[in-house]
């Protein structure tokens, strides 16, 4: 009868274990958004996800954005076929989009009020945050059109090159800067999933 308990007992241990780990698993952070953590300004971004400039055929006139979500690059269109490329991180599995919007409005060291399909999601993020260093939306943001999405910085450098946000797209603080004094309010901004062929 001992053996009967013991069994018993292990038996309804393991089921709780089992029970209990979808939702130990659906609590842990979203490892994307970390309020308060600065950015490590010595962090060196894989050459495929640095600024650079590149040859880049498009139909759009310079000075447009291009987003590609597919290839985790945001595009600038210059002048004489070329464009500044940006690695950027995209939204994960099932926040992706695509469409046609403009910039509507820019702020430097914007604070942050998380929307409340995210607090729903994410319940450990703070309501409000002001600007600053720890703040996930980082040195700059460029808002596109009504949406609650952005262009923005990071306070995680290591994310660039994949998906982990809510929708928006993210750069490293310096590149987010370099773009935040390259385009003005208005701005077209094209977003893509897939590479056109």
């Amino acid at each position: 009868m001992t053996d009967f308990r013991r069994l018993t007992g292990m038996f309804v241990a393991t089921i709780g274990l089992i029970l209990s780990a979808p939702q130990a698993i659906a609590q842990q952070p979203d490892r994307g958004d970390e309020p308060g953590l600065v950015a490590d300004d010595a962090y060196q971004l894989e050459p495929e996800w640095q600024k650079q400039v590149v040859y880049f055929r498009t139909t759009e006139t310079p000075g447009t954005i291009i987003i590609s979500t597919a290839e985790r690059h945001l595009y600038l269109v210059q002048p004489g076929g070329r464009a500044i490329r940006y690695g950027i991180g995209v939204g994960r599995d099932g926040f992706q989009w695509q469409g046609l919007v403009n910039i509507t409005n820019k702020k430097e060291w914007p604070d942050w009020t998380p929307p409340p399909e995210m607090i729903q999601r994410q319940p450990y993020l703070p309501r409000f945050m002001a600007g600053g260093p720890g703040n996930p939306l980082g040195a700059r943001a460029m808002y596109l059109g009504t949406t609650v999405y952005r262009i923005h910085g990071t306070n995680r450098p290591d994310t660039i090159g994949t998906k982990v946000s809510s929708g928006c797209f993210r750069l490293v603080n310096n590149d987010v800067a370099d773009l935040y004094d390259r385009v003005p309010v208005g701005t077209k901004v094209v977003i893509r999933q897939k590479p056109e062929l």
